[in-house]
């Protein structure tokens, strides 16, 4: 792998050498296909990012590596550091990886799980579909963290769904499920402090202004990946849809027991009480409300209105909150921790020092992230992409064409937080040039997070995909295979439903509602027309 990202970044110095001679505006496209080279070549969405910002640097540079390597952060790395966003976003998704190794080490999920599975009983007639059901329920009672949800959900679960007769590869695709499709969703969780960046770069380079929590609120209706993901999912649960592959090893799984290897490869968490999960989520919560009403609301806060509770969200408060909310949170779950013989202390600085660590690679990826928006944003290269995309499209048919580029980009390099560092400050600033609206600007927002959350859900590549896979114990070929078919129905339902009907102006709700009852519909149709 390293001779392949030496050999990777070096063509691209070489093809971007040899473009700095050429003045031509085409060569503004180069730094993203370059991105994206790089990551599919080495499966390294930092190494792709840093090659592309690299490339654009150099081309801003005449053709000077030196100069275009110290740009990269005197010129675009530094001035990004000065937003108040950005320094807290980085905060934030530390703090909150701590937060969620501190839930799993205290057991309370494998507590929670037994309770909500109702399989302490093994009379139960309806075990498999009461441990779906929990595991469903508990990979969004996650939604703090769509890596720390795989994880969890998995691990906690898998020994339960060999007694109920689940197979391992749909206990997989109900974690993967609920893994990103929530966290893509939450508005408190690890994924926001980047989405919540990108946003803020993306409507800078658009020159149009905007609160990049508001502007997250106003695309959740739009994120239409997502939410038909969380129908499709629940379609599968209580009908017993199982398209393609996975329908043999459901039968397989309920005739005669789980064919999966069930030995137990890793230590599991041991079950604990529920409420050293369920207390420190709550008060994450409403540390977050507080938050914004005491520090972003009108004065006086008293008394508190709909309107108020509105304003403070579209405050420049959002950095703060995020921050607080999470420290908070973080002590009550220490102080929520069960003690331990070796104590309460170690094992707690431990969790947290290890869910700070992982969250590490992302940090980095967010900073490489930032000095791509800021190298194409001074090429020019979203102003190009919106020409060549009037000559060939309309601006109706733009969120589905962004979504279909997200998903193959996310598909193809397994990583969401990457396609969106590509896809955001092409594609918002694009859209505003080709006259969108801010109502248009939030569907196109909406377009590139569901498009990133494709590649998450099923590529694989993608490292949810594969803890998803380790922590439920089936092999990560077999899930890819099985999820797929979801995966596919989901994002046609998205273009068909969705995406297509809102680049047209449709509302949102009719969309959704038209969506569901779709999935809903779509076990029976196929049943009716595809008999076994």
């Amino acid at each position: 792998m390293n001779h392949r990202r030496t050999w990777s970044i070096l063509a691209v110095v070489l093809v971007t050498l040899v473009l700095a001679l050429i003045d031509l505006p085409i060569r503004a496209l180069w730094p993203p296909v370059a991105a994206l080279v790089v990551i599919i070549v080495t499966r390294h969405a930092l190494f792709g990012l840093l090659a592309g910002g690299f490339a654009g640097a150099i081309l801003l540079a005449g053709g000077n590596p030196l100069t275009a390597f110290f740009d990269l952060f005197a010129a675009h790395l530094w001035p990004s550091l000065q937003s108040s966003w950005k320094i807290g976003a980085i905060a934030f998704t530390l703090i909150l990886g701590g937060f969620a190794a501190i839930l799993e080490a205290g057991g309370g999920f494998a507590g929670l799980m037994r309770k909500v599975a109702g399989l302490d009983e093994e009379s139960s007639r309806d075990a498999s579909r009461n441990l779906e059901g929990g595991a469903a329920g508990l990979g969004i009672l996650c939604f703090f963290d769509g890596l720390a949800n795989s994880m969890v959900v998995g691990r906690v679960s898998r020994d339960l769904a060999d007694r109920s007769g689940v197979a391992r590869v749909k206990l997989a695709y109900i974690v993967d499920s609920t893994s990103s499709a929530v966290a893509c969703l939450a508005f408190v969780s690890t994924w926001i402090a980047f989405q919540l960046s990108m946003i803020s770069e993306a409507y800078v380079q658009a020159g149009r202004p905007a609160n990049p929590y508001g502007v997250f609120l106003e695309s959740l209706p739009y994120n239409f990946y997502c939410w038909f993901t969380l129908v499709l999912l629940f379609v599968s649960i209580r009908q017993r849809f199982h398209p393609g592959p996975m329908a043999r090893f459901v039968e397989e799984a309920s005739l005669a027991g789980n064919q999966e290897d069930t030995s137990v490869t890793e230590p599991r968490t041991a079950a604990g009480n529920p409420a050293t999960a369920l207390v420190p989520l709550a008060s994450l919560l409403v540390a977050f409300f507080v938050g914004f009403v005491a520090l972003g609301s009108p004065r006086p806060i008293f008394p508190l209105s709909r309107d108020k509770v509105v304003a403070s969200f579209g405050s420049d408060a959002g950095p703060l909150v995020l921050v607080l909310a999470s420290v908070a949170a973080t002590l009550v779950a220490v102080l929520m921790f069960p003690t331990r013989p070796d104590g309460r202390w170690k094992p707690v600085l431990q969790a947290f020092g290890s869910g700070v660590w992982t969250m590490i690679g992302p940090i980095f990826i967010l900073l490489a992230a930032w000095i791509m928006g800021s190298v194409i944003g001074e090429l020019g290269t979203a102003v190009l992409i919106s020409r060549l995309a009037t000559e060939t499209s309309t601006l109706a048919l733009l969120p589905s064409l962004t979504f279909l580029i997200g998903a193959a980009i996310s598909f193809a390099t397994g990583t969401s937080w990457g396609t969106m560092g590509l896809l955001f400050p092409l594609a918002v600033p694009a859209a505003a040039v080709m006259g969108a609206d801010d109502p248009f600007l939030a569907v196109i927002v909406a377009a590139v997070f569901s498009g990133a959350a494709f590649g998450d859900h099923c590529s694989p590549f993608s490292d949810t995909t594969i803890v998803t896979s380790i922590s439920c114990g089936v092999e990560p070929h077999d899930h890819v295979r099985t999820q797929i078919p979801y995966a596919l129905i989901t994002a046609a339902v998205a273009i068909g439903f969705g995406f297509l009907p809102a680049g047209l102006g449709f509302p949102w709700m009719v969309s959704l509602i038209l969506g569901t009852a779709m999935l809903f519909v779509l076990p029976r149709l196929t049943r009716a027309f595809l008999p076994a």
